[in-house]
Order: C-alpha cells, then structure tokens, then sequence
C-alpha cells in the first residue's frame, strides 16, 4: 500500500491508517529529515524482528528509534543535564544520540553496553507518528542488503512489496544520513558526520 501524506500538513485520515498498521505489528516506510526509514513499534518483539530480517541485519546491532520530542526521550534514556542542554540546542533535527537505555526499553533494542540511539526528526510526518502511536518507532534506512539507499517512495514500495505494510509517500527527503553523537557519560563524542552541523561536539 502506497499512503500519500502531505509531509507538511499531514492527512488525519491517512495518519490513522498508518498508526493502525503500526499497532497491529505492521512495518512501515515513513519520511524523516535524512533518508527514508523503515520501522515498526519499538514495543512489538516480532515486527522488529521482521525488520533485521529484511535488512539481513546482525541481531546484536540494535537500530535507532524515534521519539516525538525532547520530554519524550526521558522516558527511554538516562538524560544529564549535560545531555538535555545539547539535545535541547539541536533537536528536532537530523541526528542521532547515543544514549544510557532506560528500562523501558525492549532487550532487542539495546547494545551491549545498553545504550540506544535516539532521534527526534525535522520532519512532521515522523513526529506525528510517533505521537499518535504513543511509543517510539524504529528508524532504519530503506536500502537494500548491499546499503543501496532508496529515496523514491514507488521505489521502496517496488522493491519491498509485501514484506513492508505501507509505503508513505511524503515527497523527497534530504539523502543524507544523521549526524551520530554519543553522550555518554557526558563526554560528547562525534561517531558519524552526517547531515546535521556537529561543531559544537568538536
């Protein structure tokens, strides 16, 4: 299913198709700031496992999720002060931090040094996602199993099929990956240069 959604001014109706899908277990394609991304409720044990299946991914490297807001993330990770006050100067945007996973967080999700990757995107339809779900979403980037990206929506939906629930048409997205910084221990460290500026970390 190819679900058109106005990346600016979101459909009601067509958001609540998608969180359906995503409170039945179903995976999903979703715009984000960056690439297009693959996810599914960081809280359904079997669909994140269909996802590092599509991806022939290693289970000991967990994927990234998605939070609505700043407020949010507290909840899923250890947040310092130090931590708050950097994520508070960038976010929403395109980065990923790396954070102390909270008990809230499924085992799956977790490195094993439990931390988690966490974004908050500049992108609505992403945001609004997760909002009305009510949980994080997984965030993996729609490429196929040699890293080939896929940016056009028809694309991912061609090349996926039935494995993915709905393909969101959000329009074009930036092509670029986020930015990776790790926080822990409130020693910032610059693990990827991605699409968000990262000078204040260097």
């Amino acid at each position: 299913m190819l679900l058109k959604i106005n990346p600016d001014n979101p459909q009601e109706r067509q958001i609540s198709i998608a969180v359906e899908i995503l409170k039945k277990g179903g995976l999903l394609a979703y715009p984000t700031d960056t690439f297009y991304g693959i996810g599914c409720n960081i809280m359904d044990k079997k669909a994140i496992e269909r996802i590092y299946a599509i991806k022939q991914r290693d289970k000991n490297k967990p994927f990234s999720f998605i939070c609505p807001d700043l407020k949010d993330i507290s909840k899923y990770a250890k947040v310092s002060n130090v931590a708050y006050r950097a994520m508070k100067r960038l976010l929403p945007g395109p980065y990923t931090f790396v954070l102390p996973g909270s008990r809230m967080v499924p085992k799956i999700m977790l490195t094993k040094r439990k931390t988690a990757g966490i974004r908050v995107p500049d992108h609505e339809i992403a945001l609004v996602l997760t909002q009305r779900l009510g949980n994080p979403v997984i965030s993996t980037s729609a490429t196929d199993p040699d890293g080939k990206v896929f940016q056009d929506p028809s694309l991912i939906h061609d090349y996926f099929g039935k494995r993915l629930d709905a393909v969101i048409d959000g329009g074009p997205v930036p092509g670029q990956p986020s930015s990776v910084v790790s926080l822990l221990d409130d020693v910032p460290e610059v693990i990827r240069h991605g699409a968000g500026d990262v000078e204040i970390f260097e």
